[in-house]
């Protein structure tokens, strides 16, 4: 065996070594991931995700992926010739809108996510939350500030929704057939209508759900950052609402947070926001002792 071999070999036996406590930490547990952003439109980062979910399955642990779409819908929208119109910087989603968003959501992205950890020899499957009555929502109730009068208003984002109600059984079965459920977040109303979900928000709720011991939310940054800029490893509820109320949260990270907080409160054991940019991040942050992102605890 040459020099350059053994060193290889002994690198493999380290990691394998560092690896296997956080393997087992998770064996048996339900870990909810969130794919969306930049990483969904980069085929070597697709690969990459599709090798993490299906080496968590093989590993013993029971993953659950929810996906977004919002670039592929605006991509559609554009092509079908349907203007979208905006409230307070939200889409209003209307009877057209949602019919294309549940075509790209629980079609064409939700399948390619499917394929791709078929591709690496696991079982996955695609649905919605129309399959197995797995999820129900309600019209959601957005409001805006006026800046220059101060008043409040409620926004109509037309078939927008939130989810209220989550049965876990159709879930439940397909854990125990060995099955990788990929979800689009598309539910039924009890009204009859379709809604469009926020992917954060559905996620979110399935976590809550079944109890997940961690909900990983891959975006495109690197976690949480302090006013240095430096990535802060663990937040407590309670430490991440002070920094949202001194500003050191802002932006657009103030509402991925919250969602954290909301999942917590459900029940989820741990949050974590980290960079989908990053090759193998769900492995880095699942199976390493420094992690790949923000960890949210109770």
């Amino acid at each position: 065996m040459s020099d350059t071999t053994s060193e290889n070999a002994a690198t493999q036996a380290r990691l394998l070594a560092e690896a296997l406590p956080f393997m087992q930490r998770y064996e048996n547990k339900t870990v909810v991931v969130k794919y969306g952003g930049h990483a969904m439109g980069d085929a070597g980062l697709g690969k990459a995700f599709a090798q993490d979910i299906a080496l968590l399955k093989q590993s013993g642990v029971n993953p659950i992926v929810v996906h977004g779409g919002g670039p592929q819908i605006a991509a559609m929208l554009a092509k079908m010739g349907i203007e979208s119109k905006f409230e307070g910087g939200l889409r209003v989603t209307d009877e057209k809108t949602v019919a294309i968003v549940e075509m790209v959501l629980a079609g064409s992205i939700n399948k390619e996510i499917v394929a791709l950890i078929n591709a690496e020899g696991e079982w996955a499957i695609g649905l919605c939350g129309k399959d197995g009555n797995m999820v129900y929502a309600e019209k959601a109730h957005k409001t805006m500030t006026d800046p220059d009068s101060n008043i409040e208003r409620v926004l109509d984002l037309g078939f927008v929704g939130e989810p209220v109600e989550v049965d876990r059984t159709l879930l439940d079965l397909l854990a125990k057939s060995e099955m990788i459920p990929v979800l689009a977040p598309v539910a039924p109303g009890r009204d009859g209508h379709t809604y469009n979900i926020n992917a954060d928000t559905f996620a979110g709720a399935i976590a809550g759900a079944v109890e997940a011991s961690r909900l990983l939310f891959l975006t495109d940054v690197p976690g949480v950052l302090d006013k240095q800029g430096k990535l802060i490893d663990e937040l407590t509820v309670s430490e991440a609402r002070a920094l949202i109320a001194d500003g050191t949260i802002s932006g657009g990270m103030i509402p991925k947070v919250e969602t954290c907080i909301e999942a917590i409160e459900r029940g989820v054991k741990g949050v974590v926001i980290l960079n989908g940019k990053t090759p193998h991040a769900v492995l880095l942050e699942l199976f390493t002792a420094h992690g790949a992102g923000t960890l949210l605890v109770p």
